[in-house]
C-alpha cells in the first residue's frame, strides 16, 4: 500500500506517532493534568463550568492550530519536493 493509500484509510496519523514517543510531552501532560485536578477541586460550582468552558475553547484553539500547522508543514514538503526534482533536471 503508498503512502497516500495508508493516509486515506487512516493508517498514518503523525499526531499519535509524536504522542507515543515523546518523553517529555508525556511528563507535561500528566503534570498538567495533576495540576487541574488540584484546581478543580478548590472551585465552585461555577467556577469549574467556566473552566470547562475555557479549556473546551482552549482545545478547539489547539487543534485548529495543528492543522494549520500540518497543512504549512505539508505544503512546504511537496514544494521542497518539487524544487529538488527541478534541480535534479538541470543537472
Amino acid at each position: 500500500m503508498t503512502v497516500l493509500e495508508n493516509l486515506w484509510y487512516g493508517n498514518v496519523d503523525p499526531h499519535e506517532t509524536f504522542l507515543e514517543s515523546n518523553r517529555r510531552f508525556k511528563k507535561l501532560l500528566s503534570a498538567s493534568g495533576a495540576k487541574r485536578d488540584r484546581l478543580a477541586q478548590t472551585l465552585s460550582e461555577e467556577q469549574a463550568s467556566m473552566l470547562e468552558e475555557y479549556e473546551s475553547t482552549n482545545n478547539e484553539l489547539g487543534s485548529i492550530a495543528e492543522v494549520e500547522a500540518f497543512s504549512l508543514g505539508f505544503r512546504l514538503g511537496v514544494r521542497l519536493t518539487i524544487e529538488s526534482e527541478k534541480s535534479t533536471a538541470i543537472e
